[in-house]
């Protein structure tokens, strides 16, 4: 940089953080602009960024697994039909390798709940609850009575919401009725003996919760199951967990991962990052129009010292280079008190922000009442570099500018 500009870089730093404290009142409204914007790029990311991660983390509870094992016949037709023998030797070995962290076989089918005062459609899911909480299923979601003890408990898991709807409580009997794979009604009664909430009210109106071993008695398919669920360790990243299932997987059997089987999901993972960059440029192009306008200010007040200072030797490739020096000092300190102004805004925030006021509209979008701000290592240097490069960007027409004044003229100038 000396042999291109003919100043030594310590003396062009200087030189620049003098010009820019010249108009101090300036200087400061458009670092707290700059501050103000960073701040805004990096807190509102994290708010979206976590928004996506909570609807996917819930998407994949509400499946749940990462990946996932049916009837090739079953997602066109849910029915007790479309079963899946259960895992034979070979698949348990899949299963019970390091890349799988949890997994459960369910029985799942279309049924009806009856209480005294009113019935429902629901998903009834029999459930081996030992394997579930491998899954990821939170025991702690069950705010009234106990979570199911084995895959022969006689009880029953409902929604709070759907308790709502029955008009009954813990402790009552429902019916509960679905079909057998010979098109015969089967039901049966069930004691409710937990209560379940759940980020989102449509799962608690449309998911039940039995022992598995009972719902395959109530049904008459032995040990047959309608799925198996399998979690691994990064859901954004299954493709090794699902070769493996794949390779072990009875005859018949589709393994798909959580993409396939959810695509909103899937797309809004995709969209994300396209999302966040959009939303960084936008965000400093509102800023570009103040730095440029700053600059540009700070240039025409200086335009008869520039002019004695290319009269007395300087070239107009250091004049260049000071301004730029000028406008990255400024987005640097900017950058400096922008990112910790919003570390120290999200941090407190890590427990999450009730926004149950707005919750029927979080919850079209699949998201739940509460959002966890998650402040990602790479959106926080993407909201920098992109702010570098574009304010240094912003800053080439006043720099080139002041470049190309003749000395002559713009001593001439006052």
């Amino acid at each position: 940089m000396p042999a291109a500009t003919g100043l030594p870089l310590g003396a062009m730093i200087q030189l620049a953080w003098r010009n820019l404290w010249r108009n101090h009142r300036r200087t400061l409204i458009m670092l707290i602009a700059i501050i103000i914007g960073v701040w805004a790029m990096i807190f509102m990311t994290a708010l979206m960024r976590g928004m996506v991660d909570q609807m996917l983390k819930d998407g994949i509870q509400s499946l749940p697994g990462m990946v996932q094992i049916h009837n090739s016949e079953y997602r066109d037709d849910p029915s007790i039909e479309n079963s899946l023998e259960a895992p034979g030797a070979e698949l348990l070995s899949a299963l019970n390798s390091p890349l799988v962290f949890g997994w459960s076989s369910r029985v799942r089918v279309p049924a009806m709940i009856s209480s005294e005062q009113g019935s429902r459609g629901v998903i009834l899911v029999g459930i081996d609850p030992i394997a579930e909480l491998s899954l990821g299923f939170d025991a702690g979601s069950i705010n009234q009575g106990r979570f199911l003890e084995d895959a022969g408990d006689k009880g029953l898991i409902i929604g709070h919401k759907l308790l709502q709807r029955l008009e009954t409580r813990l402790g009552k009997r429902v019916a509960v009725m679905s079909q057998d794979p010979d098109n015969n009604v089967a039901d049966r009664g069930f004691r409710i003996v937990g209560v379940y909430k759940a980020s989102l009210e449509s799962q608690e109106e449309q998911f039940i919760y039995a022992g598995r071993d009972i719902v395959q008695a109530l049904l008459k398919i032995g040990t047959q199951v309608s799925e198996i669920a399998i979690n691994g360790e990064d859901y954004r990243d299954v493709a090794a967990l699902q070769q493996l299932i794949s390779a072990t997987a009875p005859a018949g059997a589709e393994v798909l991962p959580w993409m396939e089987l959810n695509s909103y999901l899937s797309m809004m993972l995709g969209m994300m990052d396209g999302v966040v960059l959009v939303w960084i440029i936008v965000i400093f192009l509102a800023l570009s129009f103040g730095l440029a306008n700053t600059l540009m200010m700070a240039v025409f007040e200086r335009i008869r010292e520039i002019g004695l200072m290319q009269a007395l030797g300087m070239r107009p490739a250091s004049i260049l280079y000071q301004i730029l020096v000028e406008s990255l000092l400024l987005l640097l300190l900017g950058l400096l008190l922008g990112n910790l102004l919003a570390i120290a805004t999200i941090l407190p925030l890590r427990d999450g922000i009730d926004v149950s006021a707005v919750a029927k509209g979080m919850e079209l979008m699949g998201a739940g009442s509460t959002l966890y701000p998650a402040l990602k290592i790479r959106d926080l240097v993407t909201a920098n570099v992109v702010v570098i490069i574009l304010g240094l960007l912003t800053s080439l027409l006043p720099a080139w500018r002041a470049s190309r004044y003749r000395p002559v003229e713009a001593i001439a100038k006052t």
